[in-house]
């Protein structure tokens, strides 16, 4: 294959997938890391794909999208998922949730519950929960972030790490068969991590659209959470470390 049919379908590959690490497509492409990476740079150069340590990602991919626009990407297992979890949660449970499309859908799922604790840096989850059925709602003070208007940084970090709470809940931006639970920003990471270490349970909730995915952080190790819920079965490489971890995988119908 010549460099322009190989760039060609380096593009075709990283847009259909949104991703690609470089180390995958010099194997796939059978030639080596160098001859991909000199095949890569005329195509960030011209504004097709954007390039981080070890991988490409086509332009869209690499940011997320605005949140009203993705609280409507798979709504339907997103629905399906949060209905799950919420059927996991008793009147009177203590819940800490961080800022997410799915997590915010699961916010609503439990309006039908009462005199829970919630602990959150999500105003969204934050103002639907708030004030209603009896329920306390702990909301973390810091940077707050326009796009899915949540609080992130030290103070945030800080204040949730004063609660212990039956369940800890994140949603992510991918899932990557060698890294783990993903997402796109340093501050939306860390907190995630922080979440999951203040919970009995923990819980990651998302859609299948989040699988074989790469962001650009890592939030925590396969072993490092306890359940994973989403709407289809995991991809076999990823399925097999959930089972070495042992981590409970829940596919909802």
């Amino acid at each position: 294959m010549n460099t322009t049919k190989r760039r060609n379908a380096i593009l075709e590959r990283v847009v259909e997938q949104g991703s690609a690490r470089v180390s995958d497509l010099a194997s796939d492409l059978g030639v080596s890391l160098e001859t991909i990476r000199r095949d890569v740079r005329p195509l960030v150069e011209r504004g097709e794909l954007v390039k981080t340590h070890g991988a490409v990602f086509a332009v869209d991919a690499s940011r997320e999208a605005p949140f009203e626009r993705r609280l409507r990407e798979h709504a339907e297992g997103k629905r399906r998922i949060a209905r799950h979890v919420a059927g996991l949660i008793e009147d009177g449970d203590s819940v800490m949730m961080d800022t997410g499309t799915t997590t915010s859908i699961l916010a609503r799922e439990l309006l039908a519950k009462k005199r829970l604790i919630i602990v959150t840096n999500s105003s969204d989850v934050a103002r639907i929960l708030a004030t209603v059925n009896g329920n306390k709602v702990y909301m973390a003070g810091g940077e707050l972030h326009g796009d899915n208007g949540a609080a992130f940084g030290r103070s945030a970090i800080d204040f949730i790490s004063n609660f212990k709470v039956r369940f800890a809940i994140i949603s992510i931006g991918a899932i990557d068969a060698r890294v783990g639970p993903m997402d796109f920003r340093l501050a939306e990471a860390e907190f995630a991590r922080r979440v999951l270490e203040c919970g009995d349970e923990r819980l990651v909730i998302t859609d299948h659209s989040k699988f074989q995915r790469s962001a650009l952080v890592k939030v925590c190790d396969f072993e490092e959470f306890d359940h994973l819920v989403t709407d289809v079965p995991p991809p076999e490489d990823i399925a097999k470390r959930l089972t070495a971890a042992g981590t409970k995988v829940t596919v909802v119908p």
